[in-house]
């Protein structure tokens, strides 16, 4: 009889000594805990290796690198000028010999139009570039947002996985002691009844997980079927320190570097529509050669008689002025304005929300902090007090329902500590975001 209730207290005391994070120790069972498929500590995916492989292999971010090439592309073809014209024409007398053949060439002098043109594709280009940097910072920070919270459903399930196999470990216990007499069958139908709900909560936490993962994997541009454990667990991740100086400010965003250059742009635009108004110049020559007669004949030089006909050569050479009289490009300019105007409101709509995104990210930050640290001593003391319990019933001061009462006591600290685990992770993350910083 001692023997039944010594193992019946290592098999109740199992929960305070194992409820820790990530990949804990469990007792060896016949099947295997369902958080050791998701955490490897050695060969596992880490954080840092997660948002390098998200920059190189995510779809929707090679989509979007596409764009500066395409954006360097019309630069180049900015900077080249307009192409010579050539026309050839040919005129034949009908019924008649008479013909002429005539070559000319036209070329556009390009004087004022060109570098407004290249100044626009260079700002378009500079636009592209902090709008695919911008594009990085969302998916680095979705990255470590999608981790964390893979992280957190490994270590709920994992603790999960802890109470499953306390909990089966004390129905086992408990029918031993009730079929010796030790105990009433009310006690091994309570025990049996907070096992199921174990169970239970394992099943949704294992549900969790899974769903956790894949979208980890989608947002490292990963297949669902693809094999995945992580390295980091959320206990290490909400522990790190945030590289960088609190100071930063908003302006090293590339969202608002974005909007910087879009303003540069209007005005690049502007001047082009001023460009595109001005007088422009093209050159032009030809020549034709003419060969014509008439039906009659004539005597030459030397007195013979020969058809009326000759050959003559003209050259053409000259100047074609695009004078802008009436039409200045008034309404492109205009338009021009009222973009550049837009884009200034922009500029200061977002340099407004990434100050307050800052701002907010920093202030959570430090509660976040504050909170994890009560929350760590709250699971010590809960900790405690269910040992007491335990010890106070096997001495036979507090029934199995005290017990039960304080174990889910301490499961809901040690939920809510998981949580804020979480919370405080994901502000460090969002601080992350909001300070633009990448890897």
């Amino acid at each position: 009889m001692r023997q039944v209730r010594t193992m019946t207290a290592l098999g109740i005391g199992l929960l305070a000594v194992t409820a820790v994070a990530g990949a804990q120790q469990l007792p060896a069972i016949d099947e295997k805990p369902a958080a050791e498929h998701y955490l490897d500590r050695e060969g596992g995916l880490s954080l840092s290796d997660a948002v390098a492989g998200a920059l190189e292999r995510e779809p929707a971010l090679r989509a979007a690198r596409t764009e500066i090439e395409v954006a360097r592309g019309m630069r180049l073809q900015a900077g080249l000028r307009p192409n010579p014209m050539l026309s050839v024409e040919r005129r034949e007398q009908p019924g008649g010999a008479d013909n002429q053949t005539m070559v000319g060439v036209e070329w556009p002098l390009d004087l004022f139009r060109r570098s407004a043109r290249v100044a626009v594709a260079d700002r378009e280009a500079e636009a592209v570039e902090h709008s695919v940097a911008d594009r990085m910072r969302l998916l680095v920070a979705d990255v470590r947002l999608k981790y964390g919270e893979a992280a957190t459903a490994v270590r709920a399930l994992a603790l999960a996985d802890t109470l499953a196999v306390s909990a089966e470990r004390d129905v086992v216990l408990k029918r031993a002691r009730v079929e010796e007499g030790a105990s009433p069958p009310l006690d091994r139908d309570l025990v049996d009844v907070e096992s199921r709900r174990v169970q239970s909560e394992r099943l949704l936490a294992h549900a969790a997980a899974d769903a956790a993962m894949i979208e980890l994997k989608r947002a490292i541009g990963m297949r669902p079927e693809t094999p995945l454990r992580l390295r980091d667990t959320i206990d290490a991740l909400a522990s790190r320190v945030v590289p960088g100086s609190p100071s930063v400010v908003s302006g090293v965003r590339p969202d608002v570097r974005d909007a910087q250059a879009r303003v540069r742009l209007a005005d690049a635009r502007e001047d082009g529509a001023r460009a595109e108004g001005r007088f422009d110049v093209s050159l032009f020559g030809s020549y034709m050669r003419m060969d014509a007669g008439f039906a009659q004949q004539g005597f030459n030089r030397q007195g013979i008689l020969e058809p009326v006909q000759g050959v003559f050569h003209y050259l053409v050479g000259g100047a074609t002025i695009d004078l802008p009289l009436r039409n200045r490009n008034q309404g492109q300019i205009a338009a021009a304005r009222a973009e550049r105007a837009g884009a200034q409101a922009r500029l200061e709509a977002v340099q407004l929300a990434a100050d307050a995104e800052i701002a907010s990210a920093m202030a959570q930050d430090a509660r976040t902090r504050q909170a994890l640290e009560i929350m760590e001593g709250a699971v010590r003391l809960s900790r405690q007090n269910l040992d007491v319990i335990r010890q106070t019933h096997e001495l036979g001061r507090a029934t199995i329902s005290d017990v039960l009462a304080e174990q889910r006591r301490y499961l809901e600290i040690e939920t809510a500590y998981t949580a804020t685990l979480h919370r405080t992770y994901e502000a460090r993350a969002l601080l992350l975001r909001a300070r633009g910083e990448l890897p």
